[in-house]
């Protein structure tokens, strides 16, 4: 999927949210667990209930992961499930040397190989260029960056000084030499607020992957005053606030609703910012 082709659904949907499906079989409906895979049934009902209302899913991949083998088929259908007009990431968050890297590019943007094709995956910028760029050498797949994010550790890295920059502000600053705005984001937890606006000084058209809205704390109006550009460039992620919001046989219902609520202030802030 394209930049502009991302932000004509935005248009399209009046909607800029990502749900995240952070799906744990100990936290699932119990009355699922009759099924033969729960989880990808879940998603399923999940997926039927908000998919009109978001631009992306989000499959955190340890979810899916630990649970092994079966883990591994549950995101692959779980992938397949997501209509192809929505943004799919793997939050895979990968990170390693260039050929390792190569390897997990193959895995989650190889279909041929893997049986997924997600648009995007997170990948952690430590180890430097030759660990992003082998995701780069797949034609309109994106790279999302880890660059400020919304845990209560992040201070111990992200905000120290180097030369000058915080340390995030030099993840900004040189990964933009590895790939342009129309293959690269970056993750901006929505719980650092007023620190977008300095985000923007520096990556002034890239889109943002916003976690920590709903259940972290984040505030929605805070992250879009500060970060919303003539794009939207925002995704703003919401996980445990909808994909739990319900414990019942109404689940995707109580899903449905709080996804509603967020459509119906994203659509406002589109509004007001003249992006519709």
């Amino acid at each position: 999927m394209t930049k502009q082709q991302l932000f004509g659904q935005i248009q399209k949907k009046r909607s800029f949210l990502c749900v995240g499906l952070d799906s744990s079989l100990d936290k699932i409906p119990k009355h699922l667990l009759k099924y033969e895979n729960p989880i990808l049934e879940f998603n399923k009902q999940l997926i039927d209930a908000t998919k009109d209302l978001c631009v992306a899913y989000k499959p955190n991949t340890a979810f899916y992961e630990c649970y092994g083998k079966k883990g591994w088929e549950t995101l692959t259908e779980t992938w397949k499930y997501i209509p192809q007009d929505i943004f799919s990431i793997a939050d895979a968050k990968r990170g390693d040397i260039g050929n390792t890297s190569a390897m997990y590019a193959e895995t989650f943007f190889n279909e041929k190989s893997s049986e997924m094709s997600f648009d995007s995956v997170t990948v952690a910028p430590y180890m430097g260029s030759d660990s992003v760029t082998p995701f780069l050498n797949f034609k309109d797949k994106w790279v999302i960056l880890l660059a400020l994010t919304s845990n209560s550790g992040h201070a111990d890295f992200q905000l120290q000084e180097i030369g000058g920059d915080k340390l995030f502000e030099k993840v900004l600053k040189t990964s933009q030499q590895w790939a342009t705005d129309e293959q690269m984001m970056y993750v901006v937890g929505a719980t650092r607020g007023a620190a977008f606006a300095d985000v923007r000084k520096l990556v002034p058209n890239h889109f943002l992957l916003v976690p920590g809205v709903g259940a972290q704390g984040g505030d929605l109006q805070e992250v879009c005053k500060y970060g919303l550009n003539s794009q939207c460039g925002l995704l703003i992620n919401s996980s445990r606030g909808i994909i739990y919001a319900g414990s019942g046989e109404d689940f995707a219902e109580k899903a449905r609703e709080e996804a509603l609520k967020l459509q119906k202030e994203m659509e406002q802030i589109l509004v007001n910012a003249k992006l519709l």
